[in-house]
């Protein structure tokens, strides 16, 4: 008799485990799938109020560019005399501190823009101080003229890194 009661209870018992097993999964997989929506609703909200952030960094860092462009930086920064290393200390002392202005927008794009932007900064810069450097320019004039003149000859670095910004934002879009 107590085999027939085991078996009997094996009977009653032996179902209830299968749905009880069937409606742990389903609630898992319930639970899971709801986590996996909620996750997916709070990052795009986030997106949604990120995007105006980032658009905001962008435009700022393409007025960093535009402001450091050697063109515009030279009409902008007059010389202060007629001495040409006083006046490219300037121009790099100015270029720094538009650059350092505007440093915490790299929290909003991307390394790889960030890293144009930097290599912007550095090649003006350079551009600067070789034209300072050199024995043909004489005074602060002539530095302006031989900067201008480089310009004609060769792309501004700013232009290159505003027309990379620029097609990084169509990938935004």
């Amino acid at each position: 008799m107590d085999s027939a009661k085991l078996i009997e209870l094996a009977f009653y018992t032996l179902p209830a485990l299968i749905t009880g097993g069937v409606a742990y999964f389903l609630f898992h997989s319930f639970f899971k799938s709801e986590e996996s929506r909620r996750r997916f609703e709070l990052l795009k909200e986030n997106q949604k109020q990120a995007l105006p952030i980032r658009l905001q960094a962008y435009e700022r860092l393409v007025l960093l560019l535009e402001r450091i462009n050697p063109a515009q930086l030279l009409l902008r920064v007059s010389p202060p005399n007629t001495d040409k290393n006083d006046y490219a200390t300037l121009l790099i002392h100015t270029i720094q501190t538009e650059f350092e202005h505007n440093l915490t927008q790299q929290i909003y794009i991307t390394a790889t823009t960030w890293d144009v932007i930097n290599k912007a900064k550095n090649s003006t810069i350079q551009m600067i101080r070789q034209k300072s450097i050199s024995e043909e320019v004489a005074n602060a004039e002539k530095l302006r003229e031989a900067i201008l003149i480089e310009l004609t000859e060769s792309e501004a670095p700013s232009n290159v890194a505003i027309s990379y910004i620029k097609e990084e934002l169509k990938t935004v879009f």
